[in-house]
């Protein structure tokens, strides 16, 4: 009997909704933890620059071990209950003790002590937040072979990941310790437990909708380790797409690392007006991207909206003051290209590669990114630290607890080179490369539609071991 060939599968505008919960609860914690955790540790906590640096060190090191781990061991996994939604559930709750921890150093303990607390609440933290994040991207190009419909969900996930992370920046900025306001962190702690706690709920709520494909899964054997590694970097089109997303992550870390300077320092204005000018366009963008997609393809859109952003942040160096705002409205429009194809664009590599060997791997090239990505996560902070020194930025524990707003205007262009200039070059430089990415046109087309005879053959293997 013939192989029954089906279209790409469809979702419901509810499993889509649903689908952005889990994004909602991963972006209010990062969001959060980008935002606040060098201002706190340096600003408030009075960590020194360089035991601050060997932290972020140590910690891409281990950034850089456990992201292939842990999405080899979900791509490996089988069972009954599936190879995804179990490690959403387990390690959601260490991902909210972790990051509460974060934020309960004692201030008043020795730079050993506050060295030693960031390390390891940082690495446990990210251990939780790795494993659910590499699942939850997992899943995306799983649950369909659309573009359009694994588009859709991303669009769901970055609008309510966007919603999380402008929650990131405004309850900080809410509780965080001002001048003439307060300077305990107590608030600031009890707000953290209940972001952590939050977000393992909208986690959780996401595990209860989304269905995992057990044929894709339990009708071939995991590849070796060996065979892993080889097929993963001899995939061009991943390669490309790894090296262009460092760039993406890298500019990412130093706007959201950056922006309360920004505001402080620079604008002197409160952080809100500066959020207003970055998220709101970037929420525009965001539903935007499936017609540029429609109209130029998915790698195309994502060049463009990198040169928009990139051109957005060089921009605020140049431009007087006053028009700093605009160029974030510039740039927030054009960082919806991040938000929501690059995560498209890795479910066309793991189509690729499915055809290649049989077996789907999406979590091994997640992690293999992060191996190639995440250390930009740990080089912004540490960035951001040595050009402040660099520049005689004054910080609150150096003027006796209370912030310095004058700053020198060394400091100002700093703070402006690492929230414009630095990642803009990196969304231009981001851009170029992906002009070797080579599933587009023709090829991709004949791809797509060698995947949809695959996946029906799967599934009649599968019906029959059923």
């Amino acid at each position: 009997m013939a192989t029954r060939i089906s279209g790409p599968v469809k979702l419901s505008l509810s499993y889509k909704v649903m689908w952005g919960v889990a994004g909602l609860g991963t972006a209010l914690i990062s969001g959060t933890f980008g935002a606040l955790m060098t201002i706190f540790y340096q600003n408030f906590i009075g960590l020194e620059a360089g035991w601050f640096s060997l932290a972020m060190l140590i910690f891409a090191v281990w950034n850089a071990i456990n992201d292939p781990l842990f999405g080899m061991i979900s791509d490996n996994t089988r069972s009954k209950h599936g190879r995804r939604i179990p490690y959403m559930r387990i390690f959601s709750p260490l991902l909210a003790v972790a990051f509460i921890l974060i934020w309960l150093v004692p201030p008043e303990s020795s730079q050993l002590v506050k060295f030693a607390w960031l390390l390891v609440s940082i690495c446990l933290y990210d251990a939780g937040y790795t494993m659910v994040g590499i699942v939850y991207s997992a899943l995306l190009p799983e649950v369909t072979e659309s573009d359009s419909e694994r588009n859709g969900l991303q669009i769901s996930s970055s609008l309510f990941g966007l919603l999380g992370m402008l929650g990131g920046f405004l309850i900080p900025d809410m509780v965080r310790p001002k001048p003439g306001v307060t300077t305990t962190l107590l608030p600031l702690q009890l707000a953290m437990a209940a972001i952590g706690i939050m977000a393992m709920v909208l986690i959780w709520i996401t595990t209860l909708k989304v269905k995992e494909r057990p044929e894709l899964a339990n009708t071939e054997p995991p590849l070796s380790l060996k065979d892993m590694l080889r097929y993963t970097f001899t995939s061009k089109s991943f390669v490309v797409l790894a090296l262009a997303n460092f760039f993406s992550i890298l500019m990412q870390s130093l706007i959201l690392a950056g922006v309360f300077y920004l505001a402080d320092y620079v604008l002197q204005m409160k952080t809100i007006m500066v959020l207003i000018f970055l998220f709101v366009p970037l929420i525009i963008g965001v539903p935007v991207t499936a017609l540029i997609r429609r109209r130029l393809g998915v790698v195309r859109a994502q060049q463009l909206l990198l040169v928009i952003a990139g051109v957005g942040l060089i921009l605020m160096v140049v431009v007087p003051n006053q028009l700093i705002l605009l160029c974030m409205a510039l740039a927030g429009f054009g960082l919806s290209g991040p938000q929501t194809l690059t995560n498209v664009l890795f479910g066309q590599v793991a189509d690729e590669d499915e055809l290649r060997t049989g077996v789907r791997r999406e979590g091994a090239f997640f992690g293999v990114n992060a191996l190639i990505t995440k250390p930009a996560q740990s080089i912004a902070p540490a960035l951001i630290a040595w050009v402040l020194v660099a520049s005689s930025f004054v910080t609150n524990q150096a003027n006796g607890g209370v912030i310095f707003l004058n700053q020198p205007a060394s400091a100002v262009l700093g703070i402006k080179m690492l929230v414009g200039l630095i990642p803009g070059v990196s969304m231009l430089i981001g851009a170029a490369i992906l002009q070797l990415y080579p599933l587009r046109g023709a090829r991709l087309q004949k791809m797509q539609q060698d995947l949809l005879v695959l996946h029906a053959q799967k599934r009649e293997r599968y019906e029959k071991l059923g």
